[in-house]
């Protein structure tokens, strides 16, 4: 007898966006494309993109009961399972298009936190991603259980669907309480592993970028680690550190950092603080950008945007332009060259010029073995500031109206407290 397997059900998913009042067309398309990479990159076949012209997002159904409802034949005609909104949908917005629909609707947010998911692999990984849902579903509790509860309120309507509803609420906001004590050890453990790198006063560079950037290609080729590196997007979650040795025998430590995303959700920001903190404590960034990409300057942008929501603005950062082998126009690499002094473009792929990245970061970290004094006054509060966020302070101490600060800072910050320099 042969034995049958069940067919694998796929999702099929439609694709919605809306064209508001300040934002073009392209970037909307541009927004759509990278929504199509995302549900793919979750397991999804998109079957359809649609777009709607409006000043701005409806209350009720975001995109207008009208145009929500010209949607149900084509749903039903194309077999689509799920409904994924470009934007951030409210709570009220995702359970009237859902009971209208009788489809699953998603926002780009619950996409992201899915991939994020199913790829996350270390219990801290799962810890944050965890926090992060529970943090999105909190105020969402209600639509999921509308089937048993009534919403106008007063007499006769405090049934067995509301009474679930608190318990459910209680128990959510009991766990996240509990995910951000674990996540806060996490915390705690991370800055006991940065203290004692401080001990061997190795500097630390954290590999940052948007995703799908090549960064795990560029870790795996420098250190010979062994991070997930594949053509789709948050292949890899879990933050890797290597050693890796110069030619000039200075040790430094690298760092693989999840990657970044335009319209990144602030609570994922926010559960992955533990994660991001490499790149805030880092004592340099190489941003890693996909030159090839036809959105390359949009993507540095999105980038910069996180980098100084985690207040890491301001470090020293090497620009590693990759992908360079899959340009039709290798004029392109001289122009952006020529715009970011001090870049590097390579191929992590192929290995090209990643000589000259090494000694770009060779040159760039010299200045790291250097141990300055500076007497600082206790006025200047915003510089002594700088130093801890850009530069490496191996000794602190305070004197009646001074700080007295031994640390390693970036050149163009040794400028600045130059006044301040003692022997």
């Amino acid at each position: 007898m042969i034995e049958t397997r069940p067919k694998k059900t796929h999702e099929r998913a439609l694709l919605i966006g809306l064209e508001k009042h300040g934002v073009s067309k392209w970037d909307l398309q541009d927004s759509l494309e990278e929504l199509a990479e995302l549900a793919n990159s979750a397991g999804a076949e998109v079957v359809d993109t649609i777009t709607q012209k409006l000043e701005k997002p409806t209350a009720p159904y975001y995109i207008g009961k009208g145009k929500a409802e010209s949607l149900k034949p084509a749903l039903h005609d194309r077999q689509v399972t799920s409904v994924i909104f470009d934007d951030e949908l409210s709570p009220a917005q995702g359970r009237n298009l859902e009971n209208l629909l009788s489809r699953k609707v998603l926002d780009r947010t619950q996409l992201i936190l899915d991939i994020f998911a199913q790829r996350a692999r270390s219990r801290e990984g799962r810890l944050q991603i965890e926090l992060a849902q529970l943090q999105y579903l909190l105020p969402r509790l209600t639509r999921m259980w509308h089937h048993l509860s009534r919403q106008t309120g007063g007499i006769g309507t405090r049934g067995p669907g509301e009474t679930q509803l608190e318990v459910d609420r209680r128990r959510v906001q009991e766990r996240i309480a509990r995910l951000e004590r674990e996540l806060e050890s996490v915390r705690k453990t991370r800055a006991v592993q940065r203290q004692g790198r401080k001990r061997h006063q190795w500097p630390v560079a954290a590999v940052v970028g948007y995703t799908n950037a090549g960064k795990s290609t560029l870790l795996n080729l420098l250190t010979g680690a062994d991070v997930v590196a594949e053509n789709k997007l948050f292949a890899t979650l879990d933050p890797t550190t290597r050693s890796f040795v110069l030619p000039n025998k200075q040790r430094v430590l690298l760092t693989d950092t999840v990657g970044f995303l335009r319209k990144l959700p602030h609570t994922l920001i926010e559960s992955f603080k533990a994660t991001l903190e490499e790149v805030s404590e880092a004592d340099l960034l190489i941003h890693v950008v996909d030159l090839s990409h036809s959105r390359v300057d949009d993507q540095i942008e999105a980038v910069e945007s996180v980098i100084k929501e985690l207040n890491a603005f301001g470090k020293q950062t090497v620009i590693v332009f990759n992908k360079i082998d899959n340009l039709a126009n290798r004029d392109l690499i001289d122009t952006y060259l020529r715009r970011f002094p001090g870049s590097v473009a390579i191929s992590a792929r192929t290995g090209e010029n990643v000589n000259k990245l090494v000694q770009t970061l060779q040159d760039t970290l010299s200045a790291w073995r250097l141990r300055s004094h500076f007497k600082i006054p206790a006025s200047e509060s915003a510089l002594i500031a700088e130093i801890h966020r850009v530069g490496h302070v191996l000794e602190l101490k305070y004197e009646e109206n001074d700080t007295v600060i031994v640390a390693h800072v970036p050149p163009e910050l040794g400028q600045k407290l130059a006044k301040f320099a003692t022997t």
